[in-house]
This record gives structure tokens, C-alpha cells and sequence, in this order.
């Protein structure tokens, strides 16, 4: 996983998947930059167990 990657995680009540595009990468932790119908390009921390 490196910074610009393409990846998917679940987000919200329903578990969604979205698409988002890897920010910062750290040993535990990724941020992942998303777009959503009010908020372009929001930050999203995940840990890294979590995104596929």
C-alpha cells in the first residue's frame, strides 16, 4: 500500500464501500482521501487492518 493507491473501506451506518485514495500511510494507520455528495475530498483515518 503506498501513498495514491486506490482502495476501498466501509464507511457509515451501513457498512457501505467507497473508494478513496491513500493520503499518508503510517505503520498502524492509513488516511484515505474520499469523496462524498457534500463534502469533496473529505480525510477518512482508518486503520490498516481495516481497508482492503
Amino acid at each position: 500500500m503506498e501513498v495514491g493507491d486506490k482502495i476501498k473501506f466501509k464507511f457509515g451506518k451501513g457498512q457501505k464501500q467507497r473508494e478513496g485514495t491513500v493520503v499518508k500511510v503510517f505503520p498502524k494507520t492509513v488516511y484515505l482521501k474520499a469523496d462524498f455528495p457534500n463534502q469533496k475530498g473529505k480525510v477518512i483515518r482508518r486503520k490498516r487492518h481495516q481497508v482492503s
